[in-house]
């Protein structure tokens, strides 16, 4: 049995029993661009995200995917549709979710440790908990000796594993990344990569990971799933589930294998946008970055 299942969508649904942790149901998002026409980036858009699934979604550059992203982080309203988080409407951000963007966004006047401090505050954290918290999510990701270094002293990898002990000490329930590692260079990149592996393997299938990616090998270096969408205006165009067992190396067979096929998929679409002229120029207003 091939340990690669690639299928359309309609619907994508989570693998497993239960209901899911999150569901897209129907989604639109349009916006306006700036000669005031109605753009649609997101377009009737449904799927399900099992607990303690990692799901990434892969796609072209404006097919929608930080759109979603934003949705699920209650960070945007969709134009029609909803997501919603153990049943229930997104209605805002909340404690239960944090994100991980392409910058860190770390308060730059407080120290790596301060700022894992902010936000174990803002998330009622006692005051007792929290330098216990601190020091274990910091030696999690390797940086315990730089707990009083400020931001700018880091280097772009350091600053991104301070904003993933940031996120995750607060134990949310879902972890959303906005291309959290396209800025990095390679070598930095693929740490990270297996730091967010190990992290998700250790927490044993208890929290549930949504990353939005336009890098085919990192999608199938991490994901259970990924969702695969079209250009824009971004719909679901295939489901590819991964069963490779973990961790996962950017050499191994089936990996490379995953992205060989996704990667061609990819290119026909591309192709098949480009012939048929939606490959158009993608205003920053339209844009999912």
């Amino acid at each position: 049995m091939s340990d690669v299942i690639t299928s359309r969508l309609r619907p994508a649904e989570a693998p497993g029993e239960g209901p899911p942790k999150l569901a897209v149901r129907d989604l639109v998002k349009t916006r306006r661009s700036t000669s005031g026409a109605v753009v649609t980036a997101v377009d009737h858009v449904t799927f399900d995200v099992r607990l303690g699934e990692f799901l990434c979604l892969l796609g072209p550059s404006g097919c929608g995917k930080t759109s979603i992203l934003n949705v699920l982080a209650g960070l945007d309203e969709p134009t029609s549709g909803e997501a919603l988080l153990d049943g229930r409407p997104i209605a805002g951000p909340g404690p239960d979710r944090a994100v991980l963007f392409q910058e860190p966004a770390l308060f730059p006047w407080l120290s790596v440790a301060g700022n894992v401090d902010l936000a174990l505050k803002l998330t009622g954290t006692p005051a007792s908990e929290r330098p216990d918290r601190i020091r274990t999510w910091l030696a999690n990701v390797g940086l315990e000796a730089f707990a009083d270094v400020q931001p700018h002293e880091l280097s772009a990898g350091m600053r991104q594993r301070a904003q993933l002990a940031r996120a995750l000490a607060t134990e949310p329930e879902v972890l959303l990344g906005d291309e959290p590692f396209g800025a990095l260079d390679a070598q930095a990149r693929e740490l990270l990569q297996d730091e967010v592996q190990r992290v998700w393997l250790e927490r044993g299938g208890r929290k549930t990971f949504v990353f939005v990616t336009h890098n085919v090998r990192e999608a199938a270096l991490l994901a259970d799933r990924v969702l695969v969408m079209s250009a824009a205006p971004g719909r679901l165009l295939e489901e590819v589930r991964i069963s490779a067992p973990r961790p996962r190396q950017l050499d191994d067979v089936l990996v490379a294998r995953v992205v060989s096929d996704v990667h061609e998929l990819l290119m026909r679409e591309v192709e098949r946008a480009r012939a048929d002229g939606s490959d158009r120029p993608i205003l920053p207003q339209e844009s999912d970055r």
